[in-house]
């Protein structure tokens, strides 16, 4: 009565605890790694010593999406689901990530955008102010001139 595959209730509990315990400890080693990685490949842990980023990115995205895979197949039990209720889950997520790329990338080009638009604002005002004190030498030359 109710029991998932024939076990009892503490038998199911103990499972699950086993379960919750292994992930956490496969996502804690997992997390080490990135942090890990991060540290001695930006220099902070061996002076001098820094990975490529050309190593480094990639690294760390494939921990990343092994953590979350991971997450979403134990935790969720999205791993052992039907495979239209697990994409009808995945698939919005990825939707949810590539409207966060597209934001930031939006939002980059504005910024860059608005810096242009401020960059050529100040150089202008250099140019107007350049023009004015070139107006008051030629005015001053001109006084200087019609005086003597």
């Amino acid at each position: 009565m109710g029991h998932a595959h024939g076990l009892s209730v503490e038998e199911q509990r103990k499972a699950d605890i086993s379960v919750g315990v292994k992930g956490f400890i496969i996502l804690l080693f997992v997390t080490f790694g990135e942090v890990a990685i991060a540290l001695v490949g930006n220099g902070h842990l061996i002076n001098g010593f820094e990975l490529p980023k050309v190593i480094m990115v990639p690294v760390m995205i494939a921990l990343s999406i092994y953590k979350a895979y991971y997450i979403v197949s134990i935790f969720m039990h999205l791993g052992h689901e039907v495979k239209g209720m697990a994409m009808s889950i995945v698939l919005p997520m990825f939707l949810l990530v590539w409207a966060i790329i597209a934001f930031l990338w939006e939002g980059d080009n504005w910024r860059n955008n608005r810096n242009y638009v401020n960059k050529k604002a100040k150089s202008e005002k250099v140019e107007k102010a350049d023009d004015a004190l070139s107006m008051k030498a030629a005015e001053d030359l001109s006084n200087t001139v019609t005086l003597h």
